[in-house]
């Protein structure tokens, strides 16, 4: 498992018809271009998926990008490979990992991050 260029995603409070809820994103510089990747969970539908970032992010404002490559065969016996993106804090008490899959929320995220983890 790598880190990234030790990535970090940071998440931000904004406000939406009366209730709170966060923006998660990675920030960086591409080109000397100041950028905001914006990231969430795997499956848009997934509401819950935010409620895990939540307990991911313990109180916290910034996690670990984490980047794991995985390979398994296909229904034809072909090799896929790839990588997977998680987010990842470590308890200080406990030890204990909490982590979650994450992705670019939009083909412009997904490209920066591309050109960024380059």
């Amino acid at each position: 498992m790598a880190n990234k260029n030790n990535l970090k995603v940071e998440r931000a409070p904004f406000e939406y018809n009366g209730k709170s809820y966060f923006d998660y994103f990675i920030c960086g510089n591409i080109r000397g271009t100041d950028v905001k990747i914006k990231v969430g969970p795997p499956d848009k539908k997934d509401k819950g998926g935010y409620t895990v970032l939540d307990i991911v992010f313990g109180g916290g404002s910034e996690a670990d990008f984490v980047v794991e490559p995985f390979e398994f065969k296909n229904a034809e016996g072909k090799t896929v490979s790839g990588e997977r993106f998680l987010v990842r804090t470590v308890d200080k008490e406990t030890g204990e990992v909490y982590e979650c899959a994450i992705k670019p929320v939009n083909t412009s995220d997904k490209n920066m991050l591309a050109m960024l983890m380059r």
